[in-house]
């Protein structure tokens, strides 16, 4: 049971299923129906879960040629490649009857589509092709608030759209710490990583550039009234510590700091979606 756990990445789910959660306070100016909350939860885990495990599936041989992830199941062959094809479909399956049943269709179908753009798109396509896989695939691990949005509101306005844009540009720096002090690893595995096809110093500036946009962006739902000074105060403060991060990975390169960064990435993402949550029923 722990190895099937464990191929659900569960500590990747909860941050995603934790920022569909906020997008479901969000879609409402009142407390959301807990019934739906539950249900979306369950069904968007799931689904996530599923996701994960084709990932873990298609990237088995992959995975056993790197520290980081050589440990894992299915990538020592403890569990057959059948038995996650299954384990996999039966609780994807059970989710998209929950989300459908107990929720809305909209949110099934949109999930759906994040699943296929994760287990398929991404993982099989995007992820040995191009060094750019991460911001291009990188939709898919952001489109979490949009289907919280849609599980209360049964539609997907502006609103849960600039939060799908706030982790869509956050994925690059945050994944690219992290490529940065496992560049080895990633030399190993064979895919066309960016700090491997085009070197750590372009790396370093795109990690710059990008948290540079992070912090524009996550300005945006302030410009447009979506919330208010708790949120504007929260960002700027978290987004200052992001770009003196990536900064210094910018002028001065160590792996330490490498992991810092990467480190701080997740906290920094809790911390602004929990700060959007707090604004939301605390406006000044």
């Amino acid at each position: 049971m722990a190895q099937y756990w464990a191929l659900t990445k569960p500590r990747v789910t909860q941050l995603a299923v934790f920022c569909a959660v906020i997008g479901m306070f969000l879609a409402t100016p009142d407390l959301p129906d807990w019934r739906i909350v539950v249900a979306a939860t369950i069904g968007i885990w799931l689904l996530a879960g599923a996701a994960f495990a084709v990932n873990c599936l298609v990237e088995r041989e992959i995975d056993a040629r790197m520290a980081r992830t050589a440990r894992r199941a299915s990538a020592q062959g403890e569990i057959h490649p059948a038995q996650i094809l299954i384990f996999s479909g039966v609780i994807g399956g059970l989710g998209m009857w929950v989300l459908y049943t107990m929720v809305n269709p909209l949110t099934m179908w949109l999930t759906l589509i994040t699943f296929v753009g994760y287990a398929v798109i991404y993982t099989i396509i995007l992820k040995p092709a191009t060094p750019q896989n991460i911001v291009i695939g990188g939709l898919s691990g952001a489109m979490p608030p949009a289907l919280g949005w849609a599980a209360i509101a049964n539609d997907v306005p502006m609103q849960a759209w600039l939060l799908v844009l706030i982790i869509f540009i956050w994925t690059p720096p945050h994944f690219w710490a992290l490529a940065m002090y496992r560049r080895d690893d990633y030399a190993k595995s064979g895919l066309p990583m960016l700090p491997i096809t085009h070197g750590p110093e372009l790396t370093r500036l795109h990690i710059w550039l990008y948290t540079i946009a992070l912090f524009a962006t996550t300005m945006l739902p302030y410009a447009v009234h979506m919330s208010g000074l708790i949120y504007l105060v929260s960002a700027v403060i978290l987004g200052l510590i992001f770009l003196w991060y990536a900064w210094r990975i910018y002028r001065r390169y160590d792996d330490v700091l490498a992991r810092k960064t990467f480190a701080f990435s997740i906290i920094y993402l809790s911390l602004l979606f929990a700060a959007l949550l707090v604004d939301h029923y605390i406006k000044l």
